[in-house]
């Protein structure tokens, strides 16, 4: 576990998984990250790579031969090594060996990038492709809000502000995590989404597209919360574990196989291609207040 902070705000990221452990602020005197209560979900803040979701039969199928992976990949699960540590950045790598290639049969540097500047985090994702062919991959966040944020509110007090006005169907899951054929309707002319704990009984909410490239943790009762900046990420996930205190927001670069997916790598909806010795990156990050 390591530390950062600049008096503002303290940040704590873990080893595995290179992985957000705390966001503190010590000016509100508020944790604004989910407690990890494996009761409920025992995460907070999962990277997503080399894929986001399920694969179809937990399998795919590139240049002839099978490979297996489970949901969201392997990184999540994996010790990074804290390659670079400054006052106010963290930057933790990952690095493709024997593992990572019976799984994913790419050479790469996987580096997800901490920094913090006055009440904000940004966390950036860097993918090296160091192979001498070209690599797919996907890549997302899943960080764990804490909902409600202050003692004298409750969850439903809670609700989600979007940057802009939206008219965005979702698209539900399958009981494999499975995307179904067709979306349907949830924001209709709305930026905002009242928060309850049964929006989530059925699984995540998924977006294709979103409009917005903001979005809030708010509360009419509260002068505090939270706003994530996902500018590049084509897919967005909101989800909570049934009756938690917590509400994830999740900007993606890659989604789950649908129902009808071949299983084709290549044909993946939302995987990217990466030419050797190319680099790609996406940066999402979070201001609380």
């Amino acid at each position: 576990m390591t530390k950062i902070s600049n008096g503002i705000i303290s940040v704590e990221i873990a080893d595995k998984g290179a992985e957000i452990q705390s966001i503190y602020n010590h000016t509100t005197g508020l944790e604004y990250m989910w407690n990890g209560d494996a009761a409920f979900w025992g995460k907070k803040s999962p990277v997503l790579f080399p894929i986001v979701g399920g694969l179809k039969n937990n399998t795919y199928q590139h240049e002839g031969k099978n490979y297996t992976l489970g949901r969201h990949g392997f990184a999540r699960d994996m010790i990074f090594n804290l390659s670079h540590q400054s006052e106010n950045n963290l930057i933790y790598t990952l690095v493709s060996n024997e593992d990572t290639l019976l799984s994913s049969p790419f050479q790469f540097i996987f580096s997800v990038s901490y920094t913090i500047s006055a009440n904000k985090l940004s966390c950036k994702y860097i993918v090296e492709n160091t192979g001498n062919n070209n690599m797919f991959f996907s890549c997302g966040a899943h960080p764990a809000f804490k909902v409600p944020l202050t003692e004298d509110t409750d969850f439903s007090d809670w609700h989600l502000q979007f940057s802009t006005t939206e008219n965005a169907g979702k698209w539900p899951l399958s009981k494999e995590g499975l995307l179904l054929n067709e979306s349907v309707e949830c924001l209709q002319n709305a930026n905002q989404l009242p928060l309850t704990k049964a929006l989530f009984y059925s699984d995540a909410l998924v977006f294709k597209n979103l409009q917005s490239t903001a979005i809030s943790i708010v509360s009419t009762k509260s002068k505090h919360g939270l706003t994530m900046h996902f500018p590049h990420f084509p897919y967005f996930g909101i989800w909570s574990t049934k009756d938690a205190n917590f509400v994830c927001l999740e900007p993606w670069c890659g989604i789950a196989d649908s129902i009808n997916a071949t299983g084709n790598l290549k044909d993946k909806e939302g995987i990217h291609i990466l030419e050797p010795n190319k680099n790609w990156d996406r940066t999402w990050s979070v201001e609380v207040f």
